[in-house]
């Protein structure tokens, strides 16, 4: 825990003494954020709690920076205390822009733009020390699900519905890898992106949430946008986005994109079902509202041939009917 007064002498250092201080709303972090009001100027205030670091936000920040994309500028940390100063982009996110009216094709094709630009530009350092998301690591990831999700539908599970359904991912996330890699932000979705107007080109689109960031297939961050767990993108959207990016990476070879789509798709949706799940069961229910959404677009994915052994396998264990009473139930 900060300490308050160790906040406001931090705050006083760096010329905010006396700044208005607003709370802001939080989603499934442990981070929390507030806002520093000081006549016409704002910034954001984050605490990180004891054991975390703000270092990989300000590590990503700066490679986006390099690349010429608009994350946050770091303004002062102070990381014995976990606090950390930064650019505040507004109340402008994707999420309150769609829900206020804005059209949407413009907003995803300008995500679509940055990630273009991020794909094109992007180099991992040397020393960047980055996360690698290979077959291993989202097989690890994709294993919360039985680890969480699958005891609340079977019971007691036994271990060799656990060894099938490791064996029945490993070849997807094997050709989900076969394409090229470059840095992956992990959360590129409407909640985490803001329309900055005044910026030209794709530094109009402003990336927040990257901490967790590392370099893995480029189809990821694409699964994100235009999956999203927490809001339905119109048909229309994919329609236009998914050849916009296509048509910037022509030499990128078109079916085993088109394999990595849709295998990270079902492993991303497979480990937010059970992230929700879990944050439900610790007294956040309001995350169920999503798992009807989550499994439509799982069991959208599965129908690609690559997964006919996770489909299988789903079936098998948690098939559609199962799937809806538990929804039902949690």
């Amino acid at each position: 825990m900060v300490d308050p007064d160790g906040a406001a002498i931090f705050l006083r250092r760096q010329g905010w003494h006396g700044a208005g201080r607003m709370p802001l709303a939080g989603d499934a972090s442990t981070r929390r954020y507030e806002r520093l009001i000081q006549g016409d100027r704002c910034a954001l205030l984050a605490f990180v709690p004891p054991g975390e670091s703000h270092d990989d936000f300000i590590k990503i920040a700066g490679l986006l920076h390099a690349v010429g994309l608009s994350a946050p500028k770091i303004m002062a940390d102070d990381p014995n205390q976990g606090l950390l100063l930064v650019e505040d982009f507004g109340d402008g996110t994707y999420s309150a822009l769609l829900d206020g009216g804005v059209a949407a094709l413009p907003l995803y094709e300008l995500a679509t733009d940055a990630l273009i630009h991020l794909h094109r530009n992007f180099t991992a350092p040397p020393a960047a020390d980055l996360p690698v998301f290979n077959q291993e690591l989202f097989l690890q990831q994709t294993m919360l699900f039985c680890e969480t999700y699958l005891p609340s539908v079977l019971g007691a599970v036994d271990e060799t519905i656990k060894d099938d359904f490791r064996a029945a991912w490993e070849m997807p996330l094997a050709q989900a890898s076969q394409v090229p890699q470059s840095l992956l932000l992990r959360d590129f979705h409407a909640g985490n992106l803001f329309r900055l107007p005044d910026r030209p080109g794709a530094r109009a689109c402003g990336l927040i949430d990257f901490q967790d960031a590392g370099t893995g297939p480029v189809s990821y961050d694409l699964v994100s946008l235009l999956q999203d767990a927490r809001r339905d993108v119109g048909g229309e959207v994919t329609a236009a986005c998914l050849p916009r990016y296509r048509a910037g990476f022509p030499k990128t070879d078109g079916v085993a994109f088109e394999t990595s789509y849709a295998v990270l798709a079902a492993q991303r949706h497979v480990r937010v079902i059970a992230v929700f799940a879990r944050l439900a069961a610790q007294g956040r229910p309001e995350y169920l509202e999503y798992l009807p959404r989550l499994w439509r677009l799982l069991n959208e994915a599965l129908t690609h041939p690559a997964l006919a052994g996770v489909a299988a396998w789903f079936g098998a264990h948690v098939p559609a009917a199962v799937q809806i009473d538990q929804q039902s139930r949690q």
